[in-house]
């Protein structure tokens, strides 16, 4: 299964968003972070803000900032809300004719589909607050980008310990 970079795109937002959840976030900055593309970013932010996952706010002092809890927001729905479609070989898509000459007797679309399902359902036990680690033993913060340094420590600091 190989997801979409529209999909992984959403991911990385929501979880530099829920790594930001005390300030609103613009695109432009999450597309400097990621080093992706800000045109990209537009799309994905807007399907995320109509999908509720994010609320979007204009104007000065606007950006944007996770609709709700980090752990309320479900991978699996995620990935079904942004794939466009899990068409893994030609016979899963009804809209097009389908070429293959031993589609009678071949079991092949049981399986992937059956595989599919299972990788969905792997994905539903998870919401966007699993992504990352706990605690960052164990990370060596000076070999981490230098946002994600500045982030991290800022998020350490008004953790309680």
């Amino acid at each position: 299964m190989q997801l979409t970079l529209y999909t992984d795109y959403s991911l990385r937002v929501l979880v530099y968003l829920s790594l930001n959840q005390d300030r609103s976030a613009t695109i432009s900055q999450i597309a400097d972070f990621y080093q992706i593309s800000r045109n990209h970013l537009v799309k994905v932010v807007h399907n995320l803000s109509l999908k509720k996952y994010i609320i979007s706010t204009r104007g000065k002092g606007g950006g944007l900032r996770l609709s709700r809890n980090p752990q309320l927001i479900n991978i699996g729905e995620v990935v079904r809300d942004t794939e466009p479609n899990f068409h893994v070989v030609e016979c899963f898509n009804a809209d097009t004719p389908n070429t293959c000459s031993v589609e009678p007797i071949c079991q092949l679309k049981g399986i992937l589909a059956q595989a599919t399902n299972q990788f969905l359902s792997t994905l539903d036990g998870y919401a966007i607050s699993d992504i990352l680690k706990d605690s960052m033993e164990g990370v060596n913060i000076v070999e981490l980008d230098p946002q994600l340094q500045k982030i991290l420590m800022q998020t350490k600091e008004k953790s309680p310990t």
